[in-house]
């Protein structure tokens, strides 16, 4: 199997503050916006953003939860093995509010659309938009597309996306392996 590197942590430390900015410059104070991981992958994506929008630009009062969407998936009962679920961890309503998704790869679309299913038990959001480290173009299943975006890619079928975060794997990094 090869593997080529697409980004680097200090890649990556670039994008996060590119995408902060342009939430910052749609989103203001965040008075009305909450962030919203998808679990596992998004969760660490949504939890850095967060991060920043706190200790770099000062947005206060940043509302940010974390969303399990495994039973929402339309794949849930066509797997060998069963999914494992993962926790949500929101305690806000969505209520009018205007919704970020968060994840790290956009790649068919499924889970985005199964999020948005997923969304509907907190509320009903003011709007939702999508933002993604990676958006592969050439693979969607559904006409989803992202309102931010880290890097995109044209990545043919059989090759993967993978990204690594310092928290799971001890370093930042997005590769692109040939199965």
């Amino acid at each position: 199997m090869s593997r080529k590197t697409l980004l680097n942590s200090k890649d990556i430390e670039i994008i996060l503050h590119r995408l902060a900015c342009e939430l910052i410059e749609n989103h203001n104070d965040f008075s009305n916006t909450v962030l919203i991981g998808l679990q596992p992958r998004g969760s660490y994506l949504a939890q850095r953003l967060a991060e920043l929008l706190k200790k770099e630009y000062h947005i206060k009062n940043l509302e940010l939860g974390l969303l399990d969407i495994t039973f929402y998936r339309d794949d849930f009962r066509r797997k060998d093995t069963p999914l494992a679920a993962e926790t949500s961890e929101m305690n806000f309503l969505i209520e009018d509010k205007k919704v970020v998704i968060i994840d790290d790869v956009l790649f068919s679309g499924r889970s985005i659309r199964a999020a948005l299913s997923a969304i509907q038990s907190y509320g009903r959001p003011k709007n939702i938009e999508l933002l993604v480290l990676i958006d592969r173009r050439f693979s969607r299943h559904l006409p989803i597309q992202p309102n931010y975006k880290g890097r995109q890619v044209d990545a043919i079928n059989e090759e993967r996306v993978l990204v690594t975060w310092k928290e799971t794997h001890k370093k930042d990094a997005v590769f692109i392996e040939l199965a």
